[in-house]
């Protein structure tokens, strides 16, 4: 079975994106104060918020709703970079999650599927 991935359109405490991986039983998930990168080469920050419960997947209130929601797959991964391209509604992307010396990065690869 492939790994969810979900992308939750997050409106409090100020409009972010937050974008939460299955794994290991949880949701590893990442805050995105300024959304996805959109060009290649673009970087965002995130920022590691504690993991979630597998269902919120599907969880939406008032303050937050799935902007996208699909699977997701490594490529690569070491203790301070992961490849990983998102198989959501529209077409696949794919992006590396770079561990800096306080938070981390989202960057758009150059390389798409």
């Amino acid at each position: 079975m492939r790994p969810s991935f979900v992308l939750h359109d997050h409106r409090r405490p100020t409009h972010h994106l937050d974008l939460r991986l299955e794994e290991d039983g949880v949701l590893r998930s990442w805050a995105l104060p300024r959304g996805l990168p959109g060009r290649a080469g673009d970087r965002r920050l995130a920022v590691a918020v504690p993991d979630h419960d597998l269902d919120h997947l599907a969880y939406e209130d008032d303050d937050k709703s799935v902007a996208d929601t699909g699977w997701w797959e490594e490529h690569s991964r070491d203790e301070r970079r992961l490849v990983l391209t998102l198989h959501g509604r529209g077409a696949p992307r794919r992006y590396a999650l770079v561990r800096t010396s306080r938070d981390w990065l989202l960057l758009l690869t150059t390389q798409q599927p």
